[in-house]
């Protein structure tokens, strides 16, 4: 299958280097360019486009204003952020974004993003906007920006001013505190401990014996510990799994 793809930056140089990159995905077509997000939402007015690798700082309207005006029409194309700045990541997310490469883009980051907006668009699945819970959580690396999936995450782990993130690529530092990530995802992580949040996804198994609670995840050896307090709702969420 071949997807159309449409390239939009206000740097000419920039377009250049993506059409360089693109070659080598025999199935993702370059077949338009544009310089603004007024000029993407004319294009699109006008010609189809299954994919839309953009920028966000352009003049005139950005690229996060076109994303919101793109996902509004009627068989909206998967967009992927291509950009220079690390700030704006939530806000790509909160547009449906399927991903979000910093500049310079790497071939890796690239194909991982196109192979991201390929199932997407085979999914036949529409993806409206949220201002709900996000899809994915920011954090600062040494290597720069890290977008984790939520659907990737096991649980979340307070120790003092810290807490970690443990998902399947890894554990990782983030911002976010445990109470802030209870009031954004509800129902979708289910405290075991005062410093444990786990997603209810992951919950395998409950094991109980003389030393107190033992909850398994899924795709994880290591159980967690269940504090006695919240083990009377542990058990009552499990059995409306």
């Amino acid at each position: 299958m071949s997807y159309r793809v449409l390239l939009v930056d206000d740097e000419p140089l920039a377009r250049e280097r993506l059409k360089r990159l693109l070659l080598e995905h025999s199935d993702f077509q370059c077949v338009g360019e544009a310089a603004n997000g007024l000029a993407v939402l004319s294009w699109l007015s006008q010609f189809q486009a299954d994919v839309v690798l953009m920028d966000i700082q352009m003049p005139g309207m950005d690229g996060l204003a076109a994303a919101a005006e793109i996902a509004q029409l009627a068989n909206p194309p998967v967009v992927i952020f291509c950009t220079a700045y690390d700030e704006h990541a939530l806000d790509a997310f909160r547009v449906n974004a399927a991903d979000y490469l910093l500049k310079p883009i790497r071939k890796e980051d690239l194909a991982r993003a196109l192979k991201r907006a390929a199932e997407r668009l085979g999914s036949a699945i529409p993806m409206p906007i949220s201002s709900a819970a996000r899809t994915h959580i920011s954090a600062k690396t040494h290597a720069g920006l890290q977008l984790i999936p939520v659907s990737s995450i096991f649980y979340f782990s307070a120790d003092q001013k810290y807490v970690s993130v443990v998902h399947s690529q890894g554990e990782t530092l983030i911002d976010d505190s445990l109470r802030q990530l209870e009031d954004e995802f509800g129902e979708q992580l289910i405290r075991i401990h005062r410093s444990t949040l786990v997603t209810r996804q992951s919950i395998e198994r409950l094991e109980t014996n003389d030393h107190g609670a033992v909850l398994y995840l899924r795709g994880l050896e290591q159980g967690l510990s269940v504090s006695r307090r919240h083990l009377p709702s542990l058990r009552k969420i499990m059995k409306q799994l």
